[in-house]
């Protein structure tokens, strides 16, 4: 079975200037996905789509492919997520006849993510022919407690009607954590999303479910990934 492992990393970056090189624990950020990509036993194959020389430059460091850079209006901030994918899966698809059966989407902005968690979730993808499997993490701050501010300054609640009040009495309630999209082939290029009319969940902890977006995100990855090395 053919695995593309594609790791979108766009050079523009308001929050933290050049993120997806920024050194983490030692090396680049975006090392530590192309990394356990490659360790992956099921991914057949690792690019790196970007609009960046030097991340170009990085990738290949690292072993990722980049046969190709992205074009400059799927690298703004309005583009959407989906669309470098689309585009990457397409180009091999044209360029090389290569056709994978599922396509899985690593962001370099999650690198606590492990080459386990990468081939657990593809088990359960293969094993379950599944349209799409995303990971989530459990949520710390629940919804049922969570407020809102009125116009006079009033706490409202967010989920009005609830009034659970110990913490083992609430649903378990999950969140996207943004380490692992895998998608079919067929799936994507017919919806041009990384989502199908069922997608099967893959849990991680926490622990494991950083997702970098400010400076303190990235000294605390430092911190974590220091260790790792």
């Amino acid at each position: 079975m053919a695995i593309l492992g594609v790791i979108p990393a766009r050079g523009g970056s308001k929050g933290i200037p050049h993120k997806n090189i920024a050194l983490v624990g030692g090396k680049p950020l975006i090392a530590w996905r192309i990394e356990s990509a490659r360790a992956c036993s099921r991914i057949t194959r690792v690019i790196v789509t970007t609009d960046d020389p030097v991340i170009a430059a990085a990738a290949r460091d690292f072993g990722a492919e980049v046969p190709f850079m992205r074009p400059a209006e799927l690298a703004t901030d309005t583009a959407s997520g989906t669309a470098p994918i689309l585009h990457a899966l397409e180009w091999v698809i044209h360029h090389e006849g290569y056709q994978p059966d599922y396509v899985v989407t690593l962001q370099p902005t999650s690198p606590l993510c492990t080459t386990q968690d990468l081939d657990a979730a593809l088990n359960l993808a293969i094993s379950r022919n599944a349209e799409a499997v995303i990971s989530v993490s459990p949520v710390s701050d629940h919804p049922y407690w969570m407020k809102r501010i009125g116009e006079q300054g009033e706490l409202i609640d967010f989920a009005p009607g609830q009034s659970v009040t110990r913490r083992q009495d609430l649903p378990p309630v999950y969140a996207l954590n943004g380490a692992i999209y895998i998608t079919r082939r067929d799936v994507l290029l017919a919806k041009k999303s990384l989502y199908g009319d069922q997608t099967l969940a893959y849990v991680m902890p926490p622990e494991r479910s950083l997702d970098i977006d400010t400076p303190f995100d990235l000294r605390l990855a430092d911190f974590l990934l220091k260790d790792a090395r």
